[in-house]
């Protein structure tokens, strides 16, 4: 277990590196690139991952606090059981990939894409998720009390656990079969 502060891989290619139970400080992360790099209960504070480009990496019940992840592109990766808070998220690109069991409480993610995402019982708790495009993502079992999802693309996704009682659903966008599983959430016998 490492602490590494003030660290610069900025460009640099973390293909295949693996870090467990290493703490990163105030490091530059930015324009980062891989494929198969492994992060597994490692801390990340006031980390820089912006224009990150990673495929198929996987940061497995790792923390982040004040990071930014501003204009990254993730595709097929894993950030199963990990924690976000106050993170700049946005604009984020997520193709792809298991984020089941993340923490994304009060994080604004509006505009965002997360598209064929598994986001399993996710904690959406607060979120703003206003103009994002999430779809066809599983979010079935996610804690979304107090989420905003107004304007956002849902097509496709799972919406089993969206109560429409406790999220903002104004103008949102999803498809007919969906309207069912919304109305059945709101206690309506549809034919």
């Amino acid at each position: 277990m490492s602490d590494l502060r003030g660290l610069d891989w900025y460009g640099e290619d973390l293909s295949g590196r693996e870090h467990t139970g290493d703490a990163f400080w105030d490091g530059d992360l930015s324009e980062v690139t891989g494929t198969a790099a492994t992060f597994t209960d490692c801390t990340f504070g006031g980390v820089r991952f912006n224009a990150a480009r990673l495929t198929g990496s996987a940061f497995r019940s790792c923390t982040f606090t004040r990071c930014s992840f501003f204009a990254a592109e993730l595709e097929e990766c894993s950030f199963v059981g990990s924690r976000f808070t106050d993170c700049t998220l946005r604009p984020l690109t997520v193709r792809g990939g298991d984020w089941s069991f993340v923490s994304l409480v009060g994080q604004d993610l509006r505009g965002t894409t997360f598209d064929g995402v598994r986001l399993r019982e996710v904690d959406l708790t607060r979120a703003d998720l206003s103009t994002a495009a999430v779809n066809g993502a599983d979010l079935s079992g996610a804690e979304l009390t107090d989420s905003t999802w107004t304007g956002a693309d849902l097509r496709g996704s799972d919406l089993s656990a969206f109560d429409v009682r406790e999220v903002a659903l104004a103008g949102v966008r999803i498809r007919a079969e969906q309207a069912v599983t919304l109305a059945q959430a709101l206690g309506l016998r549809i034919g």
